[in-house]
């Protein structure tokens, strides 16, 4: 598996996509591209644009960074048309090959549908046998053709129709975005898992994954598309459909932890003040006497901020990360990625040496991270090196579109909070408690009856049925997350 940038601890999680779509714009493709450039940060292995121009549709897919595909204006000029779909892929199901890369686009008996997915569906394994053993034919290992089948196959006659009927035979994780002949098409879950973000710019509307996306092309934005909500955008405007029994939302948590790009706003709240705030509740829950708050580039940096500020402690880049390890180091050879965190972290040794040191990251996901960090920073000279983890310790696998470590491969499930410290070599160890992390966002506590949000990594607490993995057949739920 292959990023732009190596993953030298294969210590982080990964969510799986971004998608964009635009109706009723000249530059379509050059809006979707700058659009799905906004949203690199949600999958760097392909990216794909599929246009429609009133005659046929037009798509170029290739694997690698939107800047590199995207860029030149003969491509861009090969999308001709109004309206356009955009996704960036990053693989939690299925190999890193082109014919997993999205938007995937079928010619149906209604007229063409290009579809790009951002999530994972819990029982695609198991539909997927059903369409194979029925005659199906799949090309590709993403489980989106599922999606695109489904249509394909449904009893239905006007696409949305046809759409919706798909909708209600899969579960799991889901903001897709489709493109017909004559509609740009939004969905999300019936829990809104993954975030779908609807737009204006000029006469055009805009979906998104996210407001940083809308924000980079101009547009304002709209509303959030509700969970279990499917919009249609066609000339005549936009036609809502709720085809989903009403259930409380619950966003992924990790959304506001991780993923999102700080400058986003998800759910009316500023990802970068609720990052600071996670950090507030961690220097409320566990304050150490401290020289300096040095946070572990560059997600660690807003819990940081916010647990300097409450601790009057001062705040610094003890530690320099270096953006341009680039494609030269994918496959080192062992000697050279045995030097690993030196190639992408660097310690301020004016700042580290003989200081009491307070390590600020957002999550542990392995450790391997962890230990090379406060490895680092005491060959640097500090005094005493402690680690604080913004979010609460990962116990759970995932199954809604982040790529998970098998539960043997997670710290946190298989040692105590003692015995990670030691692992890691700090002299003290403490992650933001499950109800600190629910008050950073503006609630009391954490509802154990009706969750606010999906946090099954940290309680075990799964929003949906895991069909694949509760099933009969034993299968696997997806390609990258085993069970526990």
């Amino acid at each position: 598996m292959q990023t732009d940038e190596p993953d030298w601890y294969g210590d982080r999680l990964r969510e799986e996509c971004g998608v964009f779509g635009i109706f009723g714009h000249d530059d379509a493709a050059a809006i979707t591209a700058l659009g799905m450039h906004a949203l690199q940060h949600r999958g760097q292995e392909g990216c794909g644009i599929v246009t429609y121009d009133g005659t046929r549709f037009n798509q170029e897919r290739r694997l690698g960074l939107v800047g590199d595909n995207f860029s030149k204006a003969s491509v861009i000029e090969r999308l001709r048309g109004r309206m356009a779909v955009g996704h960036n892929r990053y693989s939690t199901t299925g190999d890193v090959v082109l014919r997993n890369v999205q938007p995937l686009f079928a010619d149906l008996d209604t007229g063409g549908f290009a579809v790009g997915h951002n999530g994972n569906l819990t029982n695609a394994l198991t539909l997927r046998q059903e369409l194979v053993s029925s005659g199906a034919i799949c090309q590709s290992t993403s489980d989106t053709e599922v999606i695109l089948h489904l249509i394909s196959r449904s009893k239905k006659r006007r696409i949305v129709e046809r759409f919706i009927d798909a909708l209600l035979q899969i579960e799991g994780a889901y903001a897709l975005v489709g493109l017909t002949n004559d509609m740009l098409i939004g969905a999300r879950d019936p829990v809104g898992i993954r975030p779908l973000v609807l737009g204006r710019l000029g006469e055009a509307y805009v979906l998104a994954s996210e407001t940083c996306a809308l924000d980079i092309v101009g547009a304002q934005f709209v509303r959030e598309i509700d969970n279990g909500e499917v919009v249609v955008i066609t000339a005549e405007g936009v036609e809502s459909h709720r085809p989903f029994p009403k259930r409380p939302a619950r966003p992924c948590i990790f959304e506001y932890i991780y993923f999102a790009r700080p400058d986003s706003i998800s759910g009316g709240r500023s990802v970068y003040e609720v990052r600071k705030n996670f950090g507030i509740e961690l220097a409320r829950e566990s304050l150490i006497p401290a020289d300096v708050i040095v946070p572990i580039p560059d997600s660690g940096v807003p819990a940081a901020i916010g647990y300097a500020q409450f601790s009057s402690i001062p705040y610094e880049l003890g530690i320099v990360r270096n953006h341009y390890v680039g494609r030269t180091f994918i496959e080192p050879e062992q000697r050279i990625r045995q030097l690993g965190v030196k190639l992408k972290h660097s310690a301020n040794v004016g700042v580290i040496r003989g200081a009491r040191v307070v390590l600020i990251d957002d999550s542990v996901v392995r450790g391997t991270t962890s230990k090379k960090i406060v490895d680092m920073i005491r060959d640097a000279g500090a005094k005493e090196v402690h680690m604080r983890i913004s979010s609460p310790p990962i116990k759970y696998p995932d199954f809604y579109g982040i790529d998970t470590p098998r539960t043997e491969e997670l710290l946190a499930a298989n040692m105590s909070v003692e015995q990670m410290r030691e692992f890691m070599g700090a002299d003290s160890l403490a992650f933001l408690s499950i109800d600190g992390t629910y008050r950073a966002m503006g609630f009391d506590r954490r509802d154990p009856k009706n969750p606010q949000f999906t946090d099954h990594c940290f309680t075990g607490s799964y929003p949906t049925r895991l069909v694949d993995r509760d099933g009969s057949n034993g299968y696997q739920l997806s390609l990258l997350a085993e069970v526990s």
